[in-house]
């Protein structure tokens, strides 16, 4: 898992390709100017859905997994928290959604928490659990943009 901001100087030309051409996405676009919806990057290979989500409460909020998509998770307005731990393969599946390359665990053990304001990204590898749209304060409308990477292109 990597967190940073778009504003923040990182050195990034050590990410894989297709990692950088999603930050370049997320740098070069004003997401609270956009319509909803899913716009293609590279095809279906890097492609963004951008939408509003409602924070909750952590356990109203599924922890969750992609084995063929690498999130690369951007707050463009709001604030939440961002639960993370590492997939140790011993989490009880709740539900699979193999058409849209999702994975909800029961529960996870030793998560973290981030937080996030606008200009963050989280990069979400499939070895790492997430839980994303979590209450930060209290309970807001976020605008999200999650980049898919394919798992092919690392």
């Amino acid at each position: 898992m990597i967190f940073s901001s778009i504003y923040a100087k990182d050195v990034t030309n050590t990410y894989p390709k297709a990692i950088q051409t999603a930050l370049e996405y997320l740098k070069s676009n004003d997401f609270n100017a956009m319509e909803p919806g899913v716009y293609e990057i590279q095809g279906k290979d890097i492609y963004a859905q951008v939408f509003d989500a409602v924070t909750k409460p952590v356990e109203e909020g599924k922890p969750e997994v992609h084995e063929k998509y690498v999130d690369v998770q951007f707050l463009a307005s709001g604030r939440e928290r961002l639960g993370f731990t590492p997939d140790t393969g011993n989490y009880e599946v709740d539900e699979r959604f193999d058409e849209r390359d999702l994975i909800f665990y029961k529960s996870v053990e030793n998560e973290g928490f981030i937080e996030a304001t606008p200009g963050c990204y989280s990069i979400f590898f499939p070895a790492d659990v997430h839980r994303p749209a979590i209450i930060s304060g209290e309970a807001m409308t976020v605008r999200k943009v999650v980049v898919k990477v394919s798992v092919a292109l690392l």
